[in-house]
């Protein structure tokens, strides 16, 4: 069977598989506490609420596009020692994607233990020569629920986690895959801005942690020792941090509730970058009190995007936040998929998930979760940067929308908690 027919086939097994599953929520959050960022309570509140630790100690660089995240990335795999653990959501063909099978493939023949974790609907366009590539050289490659067993189980339910761990001690994540269009510097048509994070410090055990439940899930292989979980993991820098990680397949939301928390507590400004930004009543409730308490909340979405219907359920939900006067801004440059959101200048984000239902209640999804003041102002400053790409929505404009769009807006809505 040709490739693009097995595309097809999956894509629409895939579709079924949704509607078979129903409609998938969060668990609702009808009250949230009264918290500031900075209050002794604050810590303490999310580390309950999440069930993990905010750990200092660490250093934390942002990698921006694909110009800076690949030859980083490559760098590290380039340089293992011991062992690799490395889960991605989206492979495709394409010179980038050569690059990282083969240089994890050479570490496997340098008798270095690399376990390769690909989602199975999301990495379904990527060529068999890679995965070919990395078992011959002995790599464990693993496929995350695959389509053939899960079709009418859990296959509605995908990893959606990108983790590169190297050695136990240097660690990447956030939101972009293997493709040629993540190549470049984010301001070309056709190519992706993205944002991930390179950290080193006691919160890459925590990484380490995402990555071995969902590879004991696919495997059943429970990974341990000193080659996967070093001790001791030294600090590296001055760094407090948080890896969140959600799965609700299995009943954890700490996502959606993190995100919460976090827009309820702002006090000067909310900068959010997102490419599927499709908010329930609950989310967009808190964001319009944060705004009327005199927060500046600027939000920034794509202006074009890989799935239109994600963006015509995004813009029906326009009207209400930009009448509050949450401005909305859409990029222009290139094609948005960096999902980053920075909070009073000191409490930052990057990660896998998208601000819809999909990524809260459906996919496993993991971010970092960043305190640190030189981290914020950094963010704040690249999300500004990127403001400078982009084109503000006005109320006037987003009224005068035509009829066809609407009418698109009308198709996304039964849609909208899959999306």
């Amino acid at each position: 069977m040709r490739g693009s027919t097995r595309l097809a086939l999956a894509v629409a097994g895939c579709m079924l598989a949704v509607f078979i599953a129903g409609c998938s929520r969060v668990h609702p959050h009808l009250s949230l506490p009264d918290l500031a960022l900075g209050e002794p309570s604050f810590f303490p509140t999310i580390e309950a609420l999440t069930a993990s630790p905010i750990v200092g100690g660490n250093t934390v660089d942002l990698l921006l596009n694909g110009e800076e995240i690949f030859p980083a990335m490559l760098e590290a795999i380039r340089a293992a020692e011991r062992t690799i653990t490395y889960a991605q959501y989206f492979y495709e063909d394409g010179p980038v994607a050569r690059d990282v099978a083969e240089a994890l493939a050479e570490r496997c023949r340098a008798g270095v233990g690399v376990s390769v974790l690909l989602d199975a609907f999301g990495a379904l366009a990527m060529p068999r020569e890679y995965t070919d590539l990395m078992r011959h050289s002995g790599c464990h490659v693993a496929w995350f629920r695959p389509l053939t067993r899960e079709i009418f189980n859990r296959a509605n339910y995908r990893n959606h986690r990108r983790i590169l761990v190297v050695d136990g001690r240097t660690g990447f994540t956030g939101g972009s895959g293997v493709s040629r269009k993540w190549m470049g510097n984010g301001r070309v048509e056709n190519h992706w801005r993205d944002t991930d994070v390179r950290v080193q410090g006691p919160v890459v055990e925590y990484l380490q942690g995402a990555f071995a439940e969902n590879w004991l899930e696919t495997t059943g292989i429970v990974l341990g020792g000193g080659a996967y979980f070093p001790r001791p993991l030294q600090p590296k820098g001055q760094v407090y941090a948080q890896v969140i990680r959600s799965s609700p397949a299995g009943g954890s939301y700490a996502m959606y509730t993190t995100f919460l928390l976090a827009i309820a507590s702002a006090r000067r400004s909310i900068y959010i970058a997102n490419p599927y930004f499709v908010v329930d009543r609950a989310m967009q409730d808190e964001l319009l009190l944060t705004r009327k308490r005199g927060t500046r909340v600027v939000v920034l979405v794509p202006g074009a995007i890989d799935h239109n219907i994600v963006r015509q359920a995004s813009r029906g939900q326009f009207g209400r936040l930009l009448r509050a006067g949450i401005e909305i801004w859409e990029y222009r440059a290139g094609l948005l998929h960096a999902k980053t959101m920075v909070i009073d200048g000191v409490w930052s984000t990057v990660g896998s998930t998208n601000l819809d239902n999909r990524s809260f209640a459906l996919n496993d999804e993991l971010n970092l979760v960043v305190y640190n003041a030189a981290v914020g102002r950094r963010m704040e400053q690249i999300f500004l940067d990127d403001l400078r790409h982009a084109t503000k929505v006005t109320y006037k404009e987003w009224s005068a929308r035509g009829v066809w769009a609407r009418f698109l807006e009308f198709l996304a809505g039964p849609l909208r908690d899959q999306l």
